[in-house]
């Protein structure tokens, strides 16, 4: 939702295995629009709660009221592991942004027509001392590529979520910004 958009409704589905932080990536996108003033929706898919489980979570971030939380054609998907690429690829819009965790996927996209984000996620996470920020690298990514919102407002965002967790807040925010310098 870049400045001068007006009645913009953006559709974000994160997937990946359980226990990658798919959730806590979809409810932060959804937190940031909330404090950007914005309507959202965030559906988590709970089917899959354990690690290694498929997991997944539909954001929407609105100017205008939102009927429905499904999303079913993304504008901007993440895919943290090579089976949530398979299934969701090509549910992406045309000109949609895809963006890939290159660590866990081993294939490249199919699709032509969309804008591709492929960066080694937990190899970068892993770097930072903890692979569970991987998620936050994508966030990163995904504030960048997309224009939504700024790097501050997403930081912001995290801070609220993360209250009483000066730590992990601290992870996550470098993690943030290893992914939006990406």
């Amino acid at each position: 939702m870049g400045k001068g958009a007006k009645n913009k409704t953006t559709e974000i589905l994160c997937a990946g295995f359980g226990g990658q932080g798919i959730m806590f990536m979809g409810k932060l996108l959804a937190q940031v629009g909330l404090m950007a003033g914005k309507h959202v929706t965030w559906m988590p898919s709970y089917g899959a709660e354990v690690r290694g489980g498929t997991a997944y979570s539909m954001t929407k971030i609105s100017d205008k009221e939102i009927a429905s939380p499904i999303v079913s054609n993304p504008d901007i998907l993440v895919v943290m592991n090579k089976p949530s690429l398979l299934k969701y690829e090509e549910k992406l819009k045309e000109k949609g942004i895809l963006i890939m965790n290159k660590s866990l996927i081993d294939v490249k996209a199919k699709r032509k027509g969309i804008y591709i984000v492929s960066i080694p996620m937990t190899e970068m996470a892993s770097k930072l001392g903890d692979i569970r920020c991987a998620n936050m690298i994508a966030a990163g990514a995904l504030i960048k590529r997309s224009k939504m919102f700024s790097l501050r407002t997403v930081v912001n965002a995290l801070k609220e979520m993360l209250k009483g967790k000066e730590e992990l807040f601290l992870m996550n925010k470098k993690a943030l910004e290893k992914g939006s310098a990406r």
